[in-house]
């Protein structure tokens, strides 16, 4: 990929991944889980840009056609436009200072109808973790996938307050945690059980536990601000670039 030329976004916003519709075993002409094992090692430690995008391909290893390995190929076309990328930190106070951004997609898998869920969380201006991970079960509106989502960004909250109490930097206030959907924000804040959702698996209910034992507190933020969206769906080339520089991504 030495001679590529280089792409804006590591996911083409126009193209869904999905199973072949058969196997024709083309997979064996090119090393497909070697890509997808080294994207994945670089978008876990460095490089939360193209955790998305590394995601999708990682579901489809044992069944994959050229759509897929085209897929491949233009993450490899973005690094090497941004092969110098990195994430930077810059100290502004004298607090540790943590906070998250909560985001899903609605029924974004094309094979299971589940939604996607992700997740970022930064500290000194920086992402220090951040996912990207289809949900366990099929959820039956935006409002739940939300929910579910948040919910799972609050166990990576209680993991970094425990990590940063352990190494002797104790966290006083709560970790705020933003997202862009009021149907959910709604939901953590009502200890109310709903009608319409008193289907949701009791676990997914752990982020209210935490709200009233403030360990984090909730927010609304705009959609053009959710940072987390990097981490759910395809975005174009200019709101892509806004928001990995706002998780702290320069030019080294």
């Amino acid at each position: 990929m030495q001679d590529a030329a280089p792409v804006g976004t590591p996911a083409d916003p126009h193209v869904r991944l999905k199973k072949p519709d058969y196997d024709d075993h083309s997979e064996d002409s090119y090393p497909y889980r070697e890509a997808v094992g080294s994207l994945m090692f670089a978008a876990i430690v460095t490089r939360p840009d193209i955790m998305f995008a590394t995601n999708q391909i990682s579901r489809y290893t044992s069944n994959n056609d050229q759509t897929h390995w085209n897929a491949v190929k233009r993450i490899l076309k973005y690094l090497k436009g941004t092969i110098n990328f990195g994430i930077e930190y810059r100290r502004n106070s004298e607090m540790l200072v943590v906070t998250g951004y909560s985001d899903s997609d609605f029924g974004n898998d094309l094979d299971t109808r589940r939604s996607m869920s992700g997740y970022v969380f930064l500290l000194s201006n920086g992402a220090v973790t951040w996912s990207s991970q289809i949900q366990k079960a099929v959820t039956l509106s935006t409002t739940e996938a939300e929910y579910v989502a948040d919910s799972e960004a609050t166990k990576e909250v209680t993991w970094i307050r425990q990590f940063l109490d352990d190494i002797g930097e104790p966290v006083q206030e709560p970790t705020n945690l933003k997202m862009d959907n009021q149907g959910a924000l709604c939901l953590v804040k009502n200890p109310v059980f709903h009608k319409r959702t008193k289907h949701v698996d009791i676990k997914y209910h752990y982020i209210r536990e935490k709200l009233e034992e403030g360990t984090i507190s909730v927010s609304f933020v705009p959609s053009d601000l959710e940072l987390a969206d990097v981490f759910t769906k395809p975005t174009p080339r200019d709101h892509f670039h806004k928001l990995i520089f706002n998780l702290g991504m320069r030019k080294c």
